[in-house]
């Protein structure tokens, strides 16, 4: 047993392994829910820059993505044009792809319709939120490798491409599904696990888009 950044004792998920940057994310990040629609969108764009990529890869420059996309401010991005795209792709501090980088900015776009049509991000995504009998009741490593990908996060990658955005497919949308919360899937005897459902359960689904506090 280790005892973990809240004190309590057990065995984070393996996917972390110990480095500091990737058990912070584990610890205090990954699977709890989100309200705020910048923070959402925050996720969303660097879930299309790691398609091929290592998600430690991209929580290395996530501040550099963050500095780069205007600190993830969905109207900011929307208004990015041509020669922004020629500014991120000069860019090194970011992974310098032109399809992912029309893709973010697309993205921004079709998020502010969202919001527009359902009052915020969070709630447009709470509508795919799967409903406990259809969840493990043990969540071993074994059943979360059977979870890459799941009718919920399809119906959610079917809408999310049909609304704008790029790179979108069930595999991936259900890694974004784990990153904000939708599904908890912190393997059993994971003490974070029991942080997220404590989150999860008093979290309440913003009925209109908010900025981060």
């Amino acid at each position: 047993m280790k005892r973990i950044a809240n004190g309590t004792f057990g065995e984070r998920c393996w996917w972390c392994g110990e480095g500091p940057l990737y058990v912070a994310y584990h610890d205090h990040e990954w699977g709890f829910p989100i309200a705020h629609d910048r923070r959402l969108f925050d996720k969303l764009v660097l879930e299309g820059f790691q398609s091929g990529l290592s998600w430690l890869t991209i929580l290395r420059k996530r501040e550099d993505f963050r500095r780069a996309f205007a600190g993830f401010d969905i109207e900011a991005v929307a208004r990015f044009g041509k020669a922004d795209v020629v500014r991120l792709l000069c860019d090194a501090g970011i992974v310098r792809h032109r399809g992912k980088i029309e893709a973010a900015i697309a993205s921004a776009r079709a998020a502010l319709g969202l919001i527009e049509r359902h009052g915020s991000l969070a709630a447009f995504v709470g509508r795919f939120d799967p409903p406990a009998h259809e969840r493990p009741a043990r969540l071993a490593r074994a059943a979360l490798d059977a979870l890459r990908s799941t009718k919920h996060a399809t119906a959610l990658a079917t809408e999310r491409k049909r609304a704008g955005f790029g790179f979108v497919g069930p595999t991936r949308v259900y890694a974004f599904m784990q990153a904000m919360g939708l599904v908890n899937d912190h393997i059993e005897g994971c003490p974070t696990g029991g942080a997220v459902r404590r989150a999860g359960a008093a979290f309440v689904v913003p009925k209109s888009s908010s900025a981060p506090p």
